[in-house]
């Protein structure tokens, strides 16, 4: 892990180039903390699973009772054929498709699971160094507690990724590909057609296989997404700069007290930070530090990962290493 020394940073963006929900920019004061400094690779979930006997939720089959109160009131249940475990596979399409129909190339793939991310006949062997995947924010919460860590706040996700930069548009500053370098695994080509791999993957990459930022931290743009604590919502950011007027610190924030997207009444959510390999310019350019996006907790996809934080000097050998690994 690396040892982020807390402070004061400009979190969201002011900049028209970005999502509604990622604005206004506010100030918020970070306290000292902990951050791995990769995601949790599938090795490493692998290790918790075979010690605790741990069944992720694209393991178990779905609860109907539970899944309904996602859903418009009145929506028929399936057939107890269709409630079969499974998790959300990213399928590209044959030819262009309107990039505001995102099932155009998600598909419910039954037996899809971190062990199996594209679903049956899939395997991670030879992907141990990859992130995991297909975990939904349950699972992530679970691994958490049984390394003795937790989830990042969506502030102090941020505040790690920015490594130090401040109002930049990227975790390494304001240039997409500085002297020609690719510095994220992210989409090359027509999404969600064709990736090209000109940044030499099409799918997930090993942790560490592109520079870090600031601090010493991988992947905090591309690869895949992650999982924070907080609760989302659309006007989250807005709620924040109403909270501190004149341009006062909102410390510590843990988010919002509960979930809500307009656009998604029915379904509580969680953010996921960082962006993917799926992400591109033409689509939705989420490997910024200030893009988020929200993800119902129950949900695993093959783009969506996790890594964890301690607070503070709750670290055995926080004392004596933070004076090594402090970067501010």
């Amino acid at each position: 892990m690396v040892w982020i020394s807390g402070g004061e940073f400009t979190m969201g963006t002011d900049d028209v180039r970005s999502f509604p929900n990622e604005r206004p920019a506010h100030k918020v004061r970070i306290e000292d903390f902990w951050i791995d400094d990769h995601d949790v690779t599938n090795a490493e979930f692998e290790m918790f699973v075979n010690a605790t006997g741990y069944v992720t939720i694209a393991e178990r089959k779905p609860d109907w009772e539970e899944l309904k109160k996602e859903l418009p009131p009145g929506t028929a249940k399936p057939d107890d054929s269709e409630l079969v475990a499974g998790s959300l596979v990213f399928t590209p399409t044959s030819g262009p498709v309107p990039l505001n129909d995102l099932s155009a190339w998600w598909r419910w793939m039954p037996g899809a699971n971190w062990r199996h991310p594209e679903g049956p006949g899939s395997s991670i062997e030879g992907r141990e160094n990859h992130p995991v995947v297909q975990v939904s924010w349950y699972d992530a919460v679970a691994y958490a507690k049984w390394a003795g860590k937790r989830l990042p706040t969506e502030a102090e996700w941020e505040f790690a990724a920015r490594g130090g930069l401040e109002g930049k548009r990227y975790v390494w500053g304001d240039e997409f590909r500085p002297g020609g370098k690719y510095m994220a695994n992210t989409w090359q080509g027509l999404f969600p057609v064709t990736n090209t791999g000109e940044d030499r993957f099409r799918g997930t990459s090993p942790v560490k296989s592109f520079p870090p930022n600031g601090y010493g931290l991988y992947d905090m743009a591309g690869n895949v997404w992650q999982w924070c604590s907080d609760w989302y919502r659309v006007d989250a950011f807005t709620q924040l700069a109403t909270e501190s007027p004149s341009k006062n610190v909102c410390s510590n924030t843990s988010g919002p007290i509960e979930s809500w997207d307009p656009a998604d009444p029915y379904t509580q959510k969680r953010v996921v930070k960082g962006g993917s390999f799926l992400c591109s310019p033409s689509y939705c350019e989420s490997y910024r530090p200030s893009a988020r996006r929200g993800t119902p907790p129950d949900t695993g996809s093959s783009h969506t990962g996790f890594r964890c934080v301690v607070s503070g000097n709750d670290l055995p050998f926080a004392s004596a290493a933070a004076g090594n690994k402090a970067h501010r």
